[in-house]
């Protein structure tokens, strides 16, 4: 499950902005084979007086924490080619805002301290994770 916490100033996105985001981050992992319920995005709008940058208020700032639970990349080329797909993703977004500060960072977490709909996910590739996929429902196995 990516879940994509975005904490950024007023006016950097706007809500035709989030939507489109949230879809581009939803198909990049559905790419990969995940389902596109795995995927949460959250934006949180941050007053510039609360998001500081080296001890000092950021008047312009996106600061994006991603939480990989589904999947781990296992070596260092991966999580290179992993971190050039987000950039890749954010660009557009943040190209038109001059002076923007901006930054992300991915934690792995144990996929055994996770559950959706109070279901063990079934594991990655698998026959069952495949039909979720499709149905995009979580479902029995």
């Amino acid at each position: 499950m990516p879940l994509w916490t975005i904490h950024h100033t007023p006016g950097v996105f706007s809500a035709v902005d989030k939507r489109e985001l949230a879809a581009r981050i939803t198909d990049y992992y559905e790419q990969i084979g995940l389902p596109r319920f795995y995927v949460v995005t959250l934006f949180h709008e941050t007053a510039p007086e609360d998001l500081y940058v080296g001890g000092e208020p950021t008047p312009v700032g996106v600061r994006i924490v991603i939480d990989h639970i589904a999947r781990r990349a296992g070596d260092k080329k991966t999580r290179q080619r992993i971190a050039g797909g987000i950039k890749k993703i954010l660009a557009p977004f943040f190209e038109r805002h001059p002076g923007l500060h901006w930054e992300f960072h991915v934690d792995e977490t144990s996929e055994d301290l996770w559950m959706i709909n109070g279901l063990i996910p079934p594991p990655g590739g698998s026959e069952a994770e495949r039909r979720w996929a499709e149905e995009n429902v979580v479902s029995g196995y």
